[in-house]
């Protein structure tokens, strides 16, 4: 324990966080190895980078840099309603979906009350939870999934917050529609869902649910989305949120002015129309996703069934040795033992030739071990 006064005077919710800890960056391998052949497939980024009409879009707007981006976000908003049918009231953009965790957990949850979320969950509904100082219930999963029957037991009358993640991550497990809805449609009024859809364009179409249909009967549904995975933008930090209008009021009150940049806001809206681009990336999707689970095959490997663009592969040993020997080959993936998978590593899905540098390293350290 910190005895620093200044230590003292923070929340005690603060006090006890353990930062989010990020996949590592190329750079920082460079400096630490001096590796220059990296590749990463560790956050779970487009590895075809983003839409050329972001791309412009972004050099036509740089001339304008001095000023303030448009804090509503007007034209982005215009362009999120037209393509998926929802008054622009209901719409809520943030730095990134996680700015928008966050300012549920600002808006809604105090100290008082409680947060319902899964095992092996995305490491954020913890974070922003004790953050706020609320308790967190967190339930057993069922095959690294959602549990939504134990989810209904475990709420409360001091729940004010359900996170859903739909796909999961770091798992890829993923909710049926009509067994979602009926989740939503039996949770108190009082009770807040937050279905989580930051992979939602990777799901196969005959499995998606179109959930944003489900937020005119469901005035407690929150549906966060972002243009970090599929839309290639995760270095712009722009995500959004779909609600009732009077959810969007509330969070936009506590929302920061100008928590958009410009530059962000003109690739996303770019991006949100590049249907070819996004079609391309879900095409190499499936092909990588195939091309993984080909080599943990051949390699007699399990692994969790992914709607993602990432695989969680169970290595039956340590999965921090085997992220630390694929690091000394230049191989960066993700160790996900903070999730209470200490055995798994989590794989984003790249290039083909990334894809299959990361097999070859995988199977010659396998075959020391």
């Amino acid at each position: 324990m910190n005895c620093d006064p200044i230590y003292e005077l923070a929340l005690p919710g603060v006090q006890q966080l353990i930062p989010y800890k990020a996949g590592k960056p190329i750079e920082e391998l460079e400096r630490e190895l001096g590796l220059t052949n990296i590749i990463k497939l560790a956050s779970n980024e487009n590895p075809l980078g983003p839409s050329p009409l972001a791309i412009a879009a972004i050099q036509g707007t740089l001339k304008d840099l001095a000023l303030y981006p448009d804090g509503n976000g007007f034209n982005l908003k215009q362009a999120l309603s037209s393509k998926f049918n929802i008054d622009v009231r209901q719409i809520t953009l943030g730095n990134g979906s996680n700015e928008l965790l966050e300012l549920i957990a600002r808006t809604f949850v105090s100290p008082e009350h409680e947060v319902v979320f899964s095992r092996h969950a995305f490491a954020v509904y913890p974070i922003v939870t004790q953050a706020v100082g609320a308790k967190a219930v967190i339930v057993p999963a069922r095959q690294y999934g959602y549990d939504l029957d134990a989810i209904r037991l475990a709420i409360s009358d001091k729940t004010r917050v359900v996170f859903i993640a739909n796909p999961n991550n770091p798992t890829g497990t993923l909710l049926a529609g009509n067994e979602l809805e009926s989740f939503i449609s039996d949770l108190p009024k009082t009770v807040i869902c937050v279905l989580d859809e930051a992979y939602f364009e990777f799901i196969a179409p005959e499995h998606q649910a179109n959930s944003l249909e489900w937020l005119d009967r469901y005035p407690n549904l929150i549906i966060t989305r972002t243009f970090s995975k599929a839309y290639g933008l995760a270095g712009l930090r722009i995500g959004f949120g779909c609600s009732s209008a009077l959810i969007a009021d509330l969070l936009n009150r506590v929302r920061q002015p100008f928590n958009n940049n410009m530059l962000a806001l003109a690739a996303a809206e770019a991006a949100l129309n590049d249907h070819a681009h996004l079609q391309k990336t879900v095409l190499n999707n499936q092909q990588g996703m195939g091309q993984l689970l080909d080599g943990f095959r051949k390699l007699k490997l399990d692994w969790i069934p992914s709607a993602g663009n990432f695989v969680s592969v169970d290595l039956r040993q340590s999965g921090e040795a085997i992220y630390q020997a694929l690091l000394l080959k230049g191989v960066i993936v993700r160790p996900v033992a903070n999730y209470e998978m200490p055995h798994h590593l989590r794989i984003s899905i790249g290039t083909q030739a990334e894809n299959q540098i990361f097999l070859d390293a995988l199977e010659a350290i396998l075959a020391h071990v």
